[in-house]
């Protein structure tokens, strides 16, 4: 009987071990910059194309109908850097990580009396697309935010942004990556099903 007991113990802390969860090293890794450093909360960076050829980094231009809120593009310019951008992930942290909801907001000003934080656009029916635009509102959280939060994921070696806001627990939200719409001469940010690659340069 002293030789069960024991033996019953740990077949049953090797069975709860097994079913234990296991951390996702993944999700928690920090985004690097092209320089090998964390991104950090409230730094500029420049977001540029991981591919070259195609045009420069991300900035703001004018939306398909000309008003404002003005639209998340890329420069036309390869050379071009873009606006320079900061991150606010919704844990707080001072350091951003992958799969993380955060707000993107480009720290320039604009002809647009508006945020620049990022936010997803309403349908396009005419394209049948979903844009990227200007606008949101920084933090908080929650319904009234849901189209204002993206996260960065990693796609092989590179980084791309994705919508899938987790913020709203009620909310059934729409989950797709952040690629290129070509719109004649205009590369403009939209959900797509090839991501933009991109890469992070401290401003």
């Amino acid at each position: 009987m002293d030789m069960k007991t024991p033996l019953s113990v740990l077949l049953l802390s090797l069975l709860l071990l097994s079913f234990s969860p296991k951390p996702s090293n993944a999700a928690s890794s920090p985004v690097l910059d092209t320089d090998g450093h964390k991104l950090q909360t409230g730094v500029n960076y420049h977001i540029l194309p991981v591919l070259r050829g195609r045009g420069g980094g991300l900035t703001l231009g004018a939306s398909r109908s000309g008003n404002c809120p003005l639209a998340v593009v890329q420069e036309q310019q390869e050379l071009s850097d873009g606006l320079p951008a900061k991150f606010s992930p919704v844990d707080g942290r001072s350091t951003i990580r992958l799969s993380t909801d955060l707000n993107v907001w480009f720290d320039a000003a604009t002809i647009c009396v508006q945020s620049t934080v990022w936010r997803l656009a309403a349908f396009d029916e005419e394209v049948k697309q979903y844009f990227v635009e200007s606008g949101g509102v920084l933090g908080n959280p929650g319904r009234e935010t849901v189209s204002n939060w993206f996260k960065i994921e990693k796609v092989d070696e590179d980084y791309n942004f994705r919508f899938c806001p987790t913020v709203c627990d009620t909310c059934k939200v729409i989950c797709r990556d952040v690629g290129i719409y070509v719109d004649g001469a205009t590369r403009r940010l939209a959900l797509s099903d090839e991501p933009f690659r991109v890469k992070f340069k401290k401003a």
